[in-house]
């Protein structure tokens, strides 16, 4: 659980958090896979979310997920491309959050996530939460948390720091 004093300053950077899904570069299920290797090579992102005409997301979609077609023994071919859409090599198993998500959730997933995709209860894709985001509030509180708050140690907590291999103990 997130400390009071930490969630509430999170709180005051969350509208920076999420990044919306009409200014995030993505792809639908159905185009070819030559259109998708355009886009990714322009952008420049590692992975983009893959939508249907509705916005549903579906999938998630790399770099990596279409030059593996495009590679035949020794050589690289854009010809297998050819007859290929995204959701032939799209992503389908991946984490996401809802917008009624809790910040603990969101943290624990952008551990292992440079980003999260955000949906809404129709699984409608919403945005990105991005790791680089979420750094930079907390460098924000890193900064200014004893301007808003007093933090002071508590008396019953020992604090234990090595030097030179010897354990000192502090009260």
């Amino acid at each position: 659980m997130i400390a009071k004093s930490i969630e509430e300053m999170l709180l005051t950077k969350q509208n920076s958090f999420l990044i919306p899904g009409d200014k995030v570069a993505s792809v639908q299920e159905d185009n070819p896979l030559t259109h998708a290797f355009l886009l990714l090579t322009k952008v420049r992102y590692s992975k983009i979310p893959v939508l249907d005409g509705e916005s549903h997301l579906l999938g998630l979609l790399t770099m990596p997920m279409i030059t593996d077609r495009m590679i035949e023994l020794m050589d690289l071919s854009f010809d297998p491309l050819k007859d290929l859409t995204v959701k032939d090599v799209m992503q389908t198993e991946f984490d996401t959050l809802k917008t009624t998500a809790d910040m603990d959730l969101a943290l624990h997933l952008l551990v292992d996530n440079p980003f999260v995709p955000v949906v809404d209860e129709q699984n409608v894709f919403r945005g990105i939460l991005t790791r680089r985001e979420m750094m930079k509030a907390f460098n924000y509180i890193a900064h200014n948390i004893e301007n808003d708050y007093e933090i002071t140690e508590k008396a019953s907590r020992h604090h234990i720091s090595k030097l030179a291999g010897t354990e000192i103990k502090h009260a």
